[in-house]
């Protein structure tokens, strides 16, 4: 085979932009499934109690209507025990939430199925409800264990008489709202079934996880479930696990043995399928006069829904990014009447993060330092909580080599001394971390007898350029140019793979990809590369090369710079500019990483400056459910935002030595932009978002 120059690293322009930007790219409610039905959930308005009734006669009585689901009308298939309380939908009639589904219509139209939808009439036995989060809770615990199995609390050292010592100390509580994960694409599934095969047009971010859950659920053997899921409109981690529309589309096909569609509308997506928790979060840090810590504590309470304990990782990272001889972390639960929160961009990392880089960027103040001088002290040559190596450990660099290109150096630290006019500007740095995480994975690669190649994985592309890296693997190690391979993903029939979230997609499914396209090379090498007519074809499988790795603590790093404006008058916060330097092991293909990094970049500035979901004591839901009052940041907020890396090499990650680079954008954003509001104002904003009202009331002071 002749080797050509690797495409891994270079700027591919994406695979599918054609397909995307002319239309013919197919979403989950686009498929052209003959016959299908409609579906539309109705959401209990109540935030705890019981469905005494439901009134479906007028619903029943328009035309097109052929059923109306709900716990107590004997139509609804039952589902099988599961972990997951949310996906027992329509099993019971009680309600957990305001926004649960206690109900559904399936009819001809859409617009009858929404017609008939808004006619139900569903009367409850409301009970008593609790739906603020409150310190002072008696139901507060300490979970065990918290999202990705990290330990719920840990201590190392005696804190109290450290913190009690220390020359110099920072003792203060940051909070940050609910957020949504606000998708482009809504939440859609298309359901068919076939005797008792299940093929589910989703939109999903791990189809072959998807597939084992629906099996497990509805009591089908392995494979009975399909997935299909070629593209997908973001995700942003609500589509990682089945949320409870993808389960009503099975359930209302199931009940009237045709094909039923279901498409969540943005408004039912605000409790429907997912959010980020709020966050108290109370850090504590001691250091001696040379900025060297000696204590750590990071104390972080969030919620969750009655129907299931998830606790966000939020302190996971502070237990590994600065040395101190003593340390706690501590999760705190409050299992309250609101609907369930899950995975956003960066579960855990991104809110713990913003508390603390901003209490490192406090301390930096308090200590007359550097902040960046303030990380490079304290950084340690090991994990400080596990005692491992890591595999690459690049931080430092990050900051120095960012703060090189961004043009810290000649900084005024005082706070409020650069003025513009009626603008005051200030700089501020935060550090990131993202954990590297890399899951088993199969792959197929094949070797057709016209002299091109197919490689199928059940990968998906949630729109992150996972189809165009995973094609450049598959080239390089097959040795021919880009276009003889043709990479199929988003099937979950082409075997197990995990889903895209956690930053491990690229990682995990590449190793795979990468070990089937060698696998297959050595095979056409015994043949002298002649192809058979029926093709050759090798499979390969990672999971015991992924236990067989040493154990080392293997993270991505980076460092957030920002410059922000303040108006000295109304307190309006913009963003001049932001730049982040990163070390993410192996970069696959520069055009589609640098356009993640910036991503996850403006979504921090986004949770900085505008996100926030405002809970309606009343009701115990979101009051601001559609994009018209939940605010994301627009271009006009988006100025100027730079993405580098530097060229990290890590043999102890995988054959491409990637580390993933999702989620490692957003975390310290949002810090590195309130820690600029300090510098530019002497305003200390440990609430997010930093309104103009927040910054504002600090001026007048």
């Amino acid at each position: 085979m002749t080797t050509l120059e690797r495409t891994v690293g270079a700027e591919v322009t994406r695979i599918e932009g054609h397909d995307k930007v002319t239309g013919t790219a197919l979403y989950a409610y686009e498929y052209p499934v003959p016959d299908a039905l409609y579906g539309v959930a109705v959401q209990s308005t109540i935030a705890r109690g019981r469905v005494r009734s439901v009134d479906a006669g007028a619903a029943l009585a328009l035309p097109g209507v052929v059923a109306v689901l709900d716990s107590g009308s004997g139509s609804v298939p039952r589902l099988h025990p599961t972990d997951d309380p949310e996906l027992s939908v329509l099993q019971s009639a009680e309600v957990a939430y305001r926004g649960q589904i206690v109900a559904a219509v399936v009819a001809d139209t859409y617009e009858t199925a929404c017609q008939a939808a808004a006619a139900l009439r569903v009367t409850y036995e409301e009970e008593a409800y609790e739906v603020g989060l409150h310190d002072g809770d008696p139901h507060i615990f300490v979970p065990d264990t918290v999202n990705a199995g990290y330990p719920g609390r840990t201590e190392t050292g005696d804190v109290d008489t450290a913190l009690a010592t220390a020359p110099v100390t920072i003792d203060a509580t940051y909070t940050t709202p609910p957020e949504h994960t606000s998708a482009m694409e809504p939440h859609a599934t298309i359901a068919v079934w076939d005797g008792d095969t299940l093929t589910l047009y989703n939109g999903d971010q791990g189809p072959w996880m998807t597939a084992n859950t629906l099996a497990a659920l509805f009591g089908l053997p392995e494979g009975a479930v399909r997935i299909v899921a070629d593209h997908v409109g973001g995700g942003f981690g609500s589509k990682a696990v089945p949320r409870p529309p993808t389960v009503l589309a099975a359930l209302a096909a199931r009940a009237v043995g045709r094909p039923v569609k279901v498409a969540v509308t943005r408004q039912q997506m605000f409790t429907m399928v997912s959010y980020r928790t709020p966050t108290v979060q109370r850090v504590r840090l001691g250091a001696e006069r040379d900025g060297r810590l000696t204590a750590i504590s990071h104390n972080a309470l969030q919620q969750s829904s009655r129907l299931t304990p998830y606790c966000e990782q939020t302190v996971a990272a502070t237990r590994i990014m600065y040395a101190a001889p003593h340390r706690r972390t501590i999760h705190r639960l409050a299992q309250l009447d609101v609907p369930t929160p899950s995975w956003m961009r960066a579960p855990g990392e991104a809110p713990g993060m913003f508390a603390l880089e901003s209490a490192m960027d406090e301390l930096a103040y308090a200590l007359d330092m550097d902040p960046i001088e303030l990380r490079v002290v304290n950084e340690p040559s090991a994990d400080p909580e596990s005692g491992n190596a890591f595999s690459s450990r690049n931080l430092v660099a990050c900051l120095r080599e960012g703060a090189a290109r961004f043009g810290w150096a000649g900084r005024d630290p005082r706070p409020g001394r650069r003025r513009e006019g009626r603008w005051m500007v200030g700089t501020g740095v935060a550090a990131a971390d993202y954990p590297a995480t890399t899951w088993p994975a199969s792959a197929t690669a094949r070797a057709e007898p016209d002299g091109s190649f197919t490689v199928r994985i059940a990968a998906v592309d949630i729109g992150t350029g996972a189809r165009t890296a995973l094609t450049q693997v598959a080239a390089d190690e097959l040795g021919v140019a880009l276009d003889r391979v043709t990479l199929e993903i988003g099937r979950s029939v082409y075997g197990s793979a995990p889903f895209a979230g956690g930053s491990m997609g690229t990682s995990s499914w590449g190793w795979a990809v990468s070990k089937g396209c060698r696998a297959l090379a050595k095979r056409l090498d015994e043949v002298a590369g002649q192809v058979p007519p029926g093709g050759l074809e090798a499979h390969a499988d990672t999971t015991e090369d992924v236990r067989a790795r040493k154990n080392l603590a293997r993270h991505a790093f980076g460092a957030q710079f920002a410059e922000v404006r303040v108006d000295a008058d109304t307190g309006e916060v913009r963003v001049d500019r932001m730049l982040g330097m990163f070390a993410a092991g192996r970069i696959i293909n520069a055009r589609t990483a640098r356009s993640q990094l910036r991503g996850g970049m403006c979504m921090g500035l986004s949770t900085a400056l505008y996100e926030n979901l405002e809970l309606d004591p009343n009701f115990g839901d979101f009051a601001n459910h559609d994009l018209a009052s939940y605010h994301v940041a627009a271009h006009a907020d988006v100025r100027d935002v730079e993405a580098h890396w530097i060229e990290e090499e890590d043999d102890q990650l995988s054959p491409i030595g990637a580390k993933g680079v999702g989620e490692l954008g957003i975390v310290g954003a949002a810090a590195a932009i309130a820690n600029a509001v300090h510098h530019a104002t002497g305003v200390r904003v440990r609430d997010l978002p930093i309104t103009l009202e927040r910054v504002r009331t600090g001026l007048k002071r």
